[in-house]
């Protein structure tokens, strides 16, 4: 199974339904604020790193206009998220003011994706081509919903998008500098 890096793609313990879309080509999302936590201004925190716990260690992380910054005073493990406290959220007031707010880096601080492995953000707006380089659609989005990773193929022939594993059988090939992901369609049976 092929094992992306996880930099843009929730976990398997976030919650149901996260998409990563992919905001800019110069910042990359890894976390999401969630609920408040008690009434001091702790609050759930979803990692979207590959090591969840190194969401602390890139340093301040701002929203996705760059306007806000946050700095992670405190970190603790719960069950399937962090409980964290952000310097400045000192109620539980303001704390919810900040929920489902995304938390961005900037990608120079990322080190580069190791072979086959790969940013999310990166296989964004790739075309997808079956073996015979017919275009069939664009990624549009890569999603967990606990079971792996999943690649949203927006169609060219238009309705609804396709979903489909992210693994080497489906998709045996990536060409990020090309632009292009091969995409094998599993066979249709009536």
């Amino acid at each position: 199974m092929r094992k992306p890096r996880r930099d843009v793609s929730p976990s398997p313990a976030s919650p149901p339904a996260a998409k990563t879309s992919a905001p800019s080509a110069d910042r990359i999302c890894i976390a999401r604020i969630g609920a408040p936590h008690g009434v001091r201004g702790e609050m759930k925190l979803w990692s979207f790193t590959q090591d969840p716990a190194d969401v602390a260690t890139y340093g301040p992380l701002h929203t996705e206009d760059g306007k806000r910054q946050f700095d992670i005073e405190t970190m603790r493990a719960a069950k399937d998220h962090f409980v964290v406290r952000l310097k400045g959220v000192a109620d539980r007031d303001a704390a919810e003011k900040l929920r489902n707010i995304e938390l961005f880096i900037d990608r120079a601080l990322l080190p580069p994706a190791e072979d086959g492995a790969y940013y999310h953000a990166d296989l964004i707006g790739l075309s997808a081509v079956t073996p015979d380089g017919v275009a069939i659609g664009t990624v549009s989005a890569m999603l967990n919903f606990g079971a792996g990773d999943l690649v949203e193929i927006k169609s060219n022939a238009g309705g609804e998008p396709m979903l489909l594993p992210f693994t080497a059988a489906t998709v045996p090939e990536i060409d990020i500098s090309g632009g292009k992901m091969v995409v094998v369609l599993p066979a249709v049976t009536e």
